[in-house]
């Protein structure tokens, strides 16, 4: 199961910075809405280290912006994706084995591996969908000076490794620090969270602090 696992995971980390701007028609920050091509188009791309290396170099580094204004209300989520189900339930379909679901999309059944802990859940209640990038961290690195239209795209972007469904219990014990502040418990995911978190501030054009990009290429150096 685990191996199995992996590979969904990497498979939705998009990396490299030319592919991710090609899946969209536009710049994310351009002023227009975000327009999410649907699930069959979506690209699968394995993450090249040295990719996510030389993307992290490209991030602004900055201090954090206050917190002034902030609300998770102003990251609208989750948004409906069709077929009576919304953003949650898209991602435990996605991360999820043998999920059954029931009438409006309701996640009745399935298996899922927390990748953060090394949980195996079968109760989609134990589960909560993080945001890698917690949407606090976005508010202080960018996210401020967005729309409320481009803030609940990011926070319910299906297209980057922004959304992934872990234990609760994981989920709650991160919150909304960064790298510096909180890794996974399972040191063996920290290679792919340091990619994701990466190509997630890429795309965005979120900046990071020093401690969070020290902390990140930490984190890659755990790739083999």
């Amino acid at each position: 199961m685990l191996s199995g696992v992996k590979s969904r995971v990497l498979a939705i980390v998009a990396i490299g910075a030319v592919g991710l701007s090609a899946l969209t028609a536009c710049d994310p920050l351009d002023g227009g809405p975000v327009v999410q091509p649907p699930a069959a188009e979506q690209a699968e791309q394995v993450g090249e280290v040295g990719t996510a290396r030389t993307q992290l170099d490209t991030l602004s580094v900055a201090g954090w912006a206050p917190m002034t204004g902030y609300s998770r209300d102003r990251f609208h989520h989750w948004q409906s994706q069709g077929d009576g189900c919304d953003t949650r339930d898209r991602v435990l379909q996605r991360d999820g084995q043998g999920v059954v679901t029931g009438d409006d999309c309701r996640i009745t059944a399935g298996t899922w591996f927390s990748v953060y802990d090394g949980q195996t859940l079968t109760d989609p209640s134990d589960l909560d969908i993080d945001h890698v990038v917690p949407l606090a961290n976005a508010w202080r690195t960018g996210a401020a000076a967005w729309t409320d239209e481009q803030r609940a795209a990011f926070a319910n972007d299906l297209q980057r490794p922004q959304l992934i469904a872990v234990s609760s219990s994981s989920n709650r014990s991160k919150g909304d620090q960064d790298p510096s502040q909180w890794k996974p418990p399972r040191r063996e995911y920290w290679c792919t969270y340091a990619q994701s978190w990466i190509a997630v501030k890429a795309y965005w054009h979120l900046s990071v602090t020093a401690d969070e990009k020290a902390a990140l290429a930490e984190m890659l150096g755990t790739c083999t």
